[in-house]
């Protein structure tokens, strides 16, 4: 392909809206264009690369099982209200009506629309197991945009279902899928972890993220510094044991606070740790209000809340909200005398002995206070979130935290969809059954972008060969020169028939900014044909390594091959 012909838009200068590496850069190198906020056009070497994803893509999931279909991005409201997120999903669910004022949404997903099509036509056991998926844009009107294609409010997912019999089945599908993941974010080039995870508003049990592991990702992976355990942070479990001390009860006391209102401002004040001090915060878990105590140097975990209670919805009350029911600001909440409420509390609140907490009267606290003895908990549990240096859950090990962003993401939804939609069929007694359904989901767009995150240097991108837009970059460093020009075209036309994927740079530009787009670009390997044209002889570089070499070329074609297969 010749770049005289190829809308290659490189900029010199970094957009003043772009965070990070990967946004800047695909920017600057001329991927993508923003049309509006969180809506990108990809142009033609981000076309190149995204159809390079989708095949990896299409050849793990049919090597696992699946089929491909289609289905359509504007979905009918009622099968939304149909499965209950029509009241659920929030503000990210872009609403539409037509021309007849009936609602529909588009798309962020299809669980509601591929169950429908199935229930339709799928009635008895034989034909079940099923899986099928497609790849198709997605739209979810995200709050706050942001990095470029990572968090748009439209991008281009594979989206995949299966519908099992039995659950022993789905645990197969499950796992061939986890394998088809593994595969192709591998042979994407990526650095990534499979984390166990939170299935938030998709529902069901059993789901694992995959994450590449990047500075700028919005997700914190906890995971073993000795084995391979590694968990989304909101569900890592901690198994860490609180030994209670044997200091001595004291008698608990009333202490005026003024103007003491967080948790560093009292451990200041009484001159002690923050683990000495006990936090108190009112969370409202569906339609009831329950006092959540932690440790002072701890963080409650809202998953963990949500998942004890099988809630829909878990929030923080507002400071209203507390005043109105405890009497009191959020800075002065504590446990002691506190009625017709529940209260729960962290294991590790169960070992405290002689802490300080809010006396629910403005400008107090209580000192020497004891689990038990001044207020009671209904219920102990696993409630805050893990931290370094705490046992990894495997038993192996202490936890570390690392950055990550979310490619990918594989749930068993169970029978949540197939219930509520009467997705059913007829067992071998005759009998009707729900579906038992899996929902696994690839960010194609998102894998691009967290792609260009990890793999850059100062100069720009470096694709890894299997996803590169194009394999080689072939400049001609002047084409006025004929001996120049007639190397560069044949050996354009000799790798083209070698099946290379070529981007012949003939353009009239100094050999400045050729080079300058060449390593903004970042094709695998760079072939300069230049002053030794008439002896035949070229210069082939890896854009990886910076390693260079003079080829003649007769022998170009033996030191490609090499070079790829090093790669």
């Amino acid at each position: 392909m010749k770049q005289s012909m190829m809308l290659i838009p490189t900029l010199r200068e970094v957009p003043a809206d772009a965070e990070i590496k990967s946004h800047k850069l695909l920017l600057r190198a001329g991927f993508i264009r923003q049309s509006a906020s969180g809506i990108y056009s990809y142009l033609p070497l981000a076309q190149k690369v995204l159809r390079k994803i989708e095949n990896i893509v299409r050849e793990e999931m049919d090597a696992a099982g699946a089929v491909e279909l289609l289905m359509p991005a504007m979905q009918a409201a009622e099968l939304w209200q149909e499965s209950g997120r029509w009241y659920t999903y929030g503000p990210e669910l872009m609403r539409m009506k037509d021309r007849h004022q009936r609602d529909f949404v588009m798309g962020p997903t299809h669980e509601e629309v591929i169950t429908s099509l199935v229930r339709d036509e799928i009635k008895s056991y034989k034909k079940l197991p099923l899986t099928l998926y497609q790849i198709q844009t997605k739209f979810r009107d995200e709050q706050r945009p942001r990095f470029g294609i990572l968090r748009g409010r439209e991008f281009i997912m594979k989206d995949a279902y299966s519908f099992s019999t039995t659950q022993t089945c789905l645990d197969e599908i499950y796992e061939k899928v986890y394998n088809a993941y593994s595969n192709i974010f591998t042979r994407c080039g990526l650095n990534f972890r499979a984390v166990i995870a939170d299935s938030g508003a998709m529902g069901g049990k059993d789901t694992h993220e995959f994450m590449v592991l990047s500075e700028i990702g919005e997700d914190t992976i906890a995971y073993s510094d000795t084995s391979n355990y590694a968990a989304n942070i909101e569900m890592a479990p901690v198994i860490t044991n609180h030994e209670q001390s044997d200091e001595e009860l004291k008698e608990i006391e009333k202490v005026k606070t003024e103007n003491q209102k967080t948790i560093n401002d009292i451990a200041s004040f009484f001159n002690i740790t923050a683990e000495k001090c006990l936090k108190s915060l009112l969370f409202k878990i569906d339609d009831k209000y329950v006092l959540v105590l932690v440790r002072g140097d701890h963080e409650v975990n809202d998953v963990k809340l949500k998942n004890l209670y099988d809630a829909d919805i878990v929030e923080l009350a507002s400071a209203d909200v507390t005043k109105e029911i405890l009497h009191c600001s959020v800075g002065s909440l504590g446990p002691v005398h506190v009625e017709n409420i529940d209260i729960i509390a962290d294991e590790a609140v169960k070992s405290l002995v002689n802490v300080v907490c809010g006396a629910n009267e403005e400008h107090y606290h209580y000192i020497n206070v004891n689990p038990e003895r001044d207020f009671n908990v209904n219920q102990y549990a696993d409630l805050r979130f893990i931290q370094e240096g705490d046992l990894s859950p495997d038993g192996n090990g202490s936890i570390l935290f690392a950055k990550g962003i979310e490619v990918g993401h594989v749930f068993k939804l169970g029978t949540r969809y197939s219930e509520a939609m009467q997705a059913t069929f007829l067992d071998e007694n005759g009998k009707s059954q729900p579906m038992i359904m899996g929902c696994y989901g690839i960010g194609v767009s998102r894998t691009m972008a967290a792609v260009a995150e990890q793999f850059n240097d100062e100069n720009g991108l470096v694709w890894p060969k299997n996803i590169a837009p194009l394999d080689l970059h072939l400049i001609a460093v002047n084409m006025k020169d004929e001996a120049q020009a007639a190397l560069a075209m044949e050996l354009y036309t000799t790798l083209k028939q070698k099946n290379y994927d070529v981007l012949l740079d003939d353009r009239q530009e100094r050999p400045g900014v050729k080079f300058a787009d060449s390593d903004l670009i970042g094709l695998p390997i760079r072939i300069t044909v230049g002053k030794r044209a008439q002896e035949g002889i070229v210069e082939v570089k890896v854009r990886k390594t910076g390693e260079m070499q003079e080829v003649h070329k007769d022998e170009l074609e033996n030191v490609i091959s090499a070079l790829f297969a090093s790669l």
